[in-house]
């Protein structure tokens, strides 16, 4: 007997119809947090070369403005957005509604008020002032017992569900939702206040909720949207649960290696060093099987705007989790330690890797659950192009001058007031590269406004922006 059969099945349209307004609310939450936070990047990386600019107003000093600008990224689009991505691809998946929809809705309007206080609090000062956990314990707790709520939701939809068989992408979203919530919990406790312990406890933290928080939910999205959009199934299933539990195995102990040199047991860092270099693993094998799922129908990248920007999320994830594991050797690690170097690096995986597998991702849930076509086309390619072009840039121009900054920190003949001057035409140039992706993200806004209030015709393919071919249809 199937599980669940028992009870009734639900077409597609019943599945969309269902999660419409949960969706719909998580992600356009989430649209409002990435126009926030994108206007606070501007801010901090601006006052990067022009540090007297609005020097004058302590709330918005760079040590107030770029820890909030992280935090309503991590907690605000992302993890808004990729919840309401998520809930509908466990839909479509596990052929069951959303449950607990009402709940849901409740816990998202808590959460986002949990994001306004908390960035309020930030900007008025009363920071933890541990990177990645800057908001106040009070607000991530409200925040994680937000996600629980939907997690119990995720794990109901589970038991409730109409198939025998559980796609890859079911384990990495179910694998998120149980992890999350015990990384935000465990983080918050009132057990971490010798400097030492902070520090083991933040790297702990703020590796995981990337590697088991939103990698899980980038590689759902493109272990679904890959197969679906080219109307084939994956390369090898086999492959993709070798990569899910190497990814389970080895990246909780990954952050450790950001205490290189650091007042801690060298076999505890020797043990995260290990740990990330066997991330290759995963990672190649996640590469191999996205790769030979598209070989014969790249022109389907070209034409299809949700699999350009999630096979260059998907490209993305593989070149940082490479770099990752090399950053991890001590001998790579002491040369970019300090340095833009790890700025830019994190801005690749939080940035290239997840913004850009989530905006992939709405370009083609909207449509389903709002029954109308895109407005534009052409908006939708300057989207990519001003985002994927501005990454690139910023990731380039810190990365580079990030090397040659770190092996002149480590000569005792260069004053360190030179290591600074040297990297202010590259932070211009990341400020440039901030005015293009904010350019993609008021796109990306305007078309998502558009879809709500403008009428339009029920989409029958995904869009493409050649001639459909019958081929790379869903």
């Amino acid at each position: 007997m199937d599980p669940g059969s028992n009870q009734p099945s639900y077409s597609v349209s019943d599945l969309d119809r269902k999660a419409r307004f949960v969706v719909l609310f998580l992600i356009f939450s989430g649209v409002f947090w990435l126009l926030f936070g994108t206007l606070l990047a501007l801010f901090a990386s601006l006052k990067m070369h022009l540090p007297d600019w609005l020097g004058t107003a302590g709330w918005l000093t760079f040590g107030r403005v770029r820890p909030l600008h992280l935090n309503t990224m991590v907690y605000g689009w992302a993890s808004l957005t990729g919840a309401g991505v998520s809930l509908w691809m466990l839909s479509r998946l596990l052929k069951a509604p959303i449950m607990l929809r009402g709940y849901i809705v409740l816990a998202g309007v808590v959460w986002n008020i949990a994001l306004l206080l908390g960035s309020i609090q930030i900007l008025a000062g009363f920071s933890r002032g541990i990177e990645w956990l800057e908001f106040p314990v009070a607000t991530m707790v409200a925040i994680v017992l937000c996600v629980i709520i939907i997690s119990v939701s995720v794990l109901l939809m589970l038991i409730n569900r109409r198939v025998k068989q559980l796609y890859v992408s079911v384990w990495y979203l179910i694998a998120a939702f149980l992890w999350f919530p015990l990384l935000g919990l465990v983080s918050s406790l009132p057990i971490f206040d010798t400097p030492t312990v902070q520090a083991g406890m933040n790297w702990w933290y703020a590796h995981n909720a990337l590697g088991l928080w939103f990698t899980p939910v980038g590689l759902a999205a493109a272990y679904y949207f890959i197969p679906k959009v080219l109307g084939r199934p994956i390369y090898s299933y086999g492959l993709s649960l070798l990569g899910f539990w190497g990814l389970a195995l080895f990246y909780n102990w990954n952050g450790f290696h950001h205490l290189i040199g650091g007042p801690v047991p060298t076999w505890f860092v020797t043990i995260s060093i290990s740990a990330s270099v066997m991330m290759v693993i995963p990672v190649v094998v996640v590469a191999v099987n996205h790769h030979m799922t598209v070989v014969g129908s790249f022109r389907a990248v070209v034409n299809s705007p949700t699999l350009r920007f999630v096979v260059f999320a998907a490209m993305s994830y593989t070149f940082v989790s490479l770099q990752g594991a090399a950053q991890a050797l001590r001998s790579f690690n002491e040369v970019i330690h300090f340095t833009h170097f790890v700025v830019a690096h994190a801005h690749i995986g939080m940035y290239a890797f997840v913004t850009m597998m989530l905006f992939g991702a709405c370009y083609y849930i909207i449509p389903r659950v709002t029954m109308r076509e895109w407005h534009s086309k052409g908006l939708i390619k300057w989207h990519f192009w001003l985002t994927a072009i501005g990454i690139i840039i910023y990731a380039g121009a810190l990365q580079g001058i990030g090397v040659f900054q770190g092996f002149a920190m480590n000569d005792p003949e260069v004053p360190f007031t030179d290591t600074v001057t040297m990297t202010i035409p590259y932070l211009v140039a990341r400020s440039v590269s901030g005015f293009l992706m904010t350019a993609g993200h008021l796109i990306f806004a305007w078309l998502m406004f558009r879809m709500v209030y403008r009428p339009g015709e029920q989409p029958a393919s995904p869009l493409v922006w050649n001639k459909i071919r019958e081929e790379f249809a869903s």
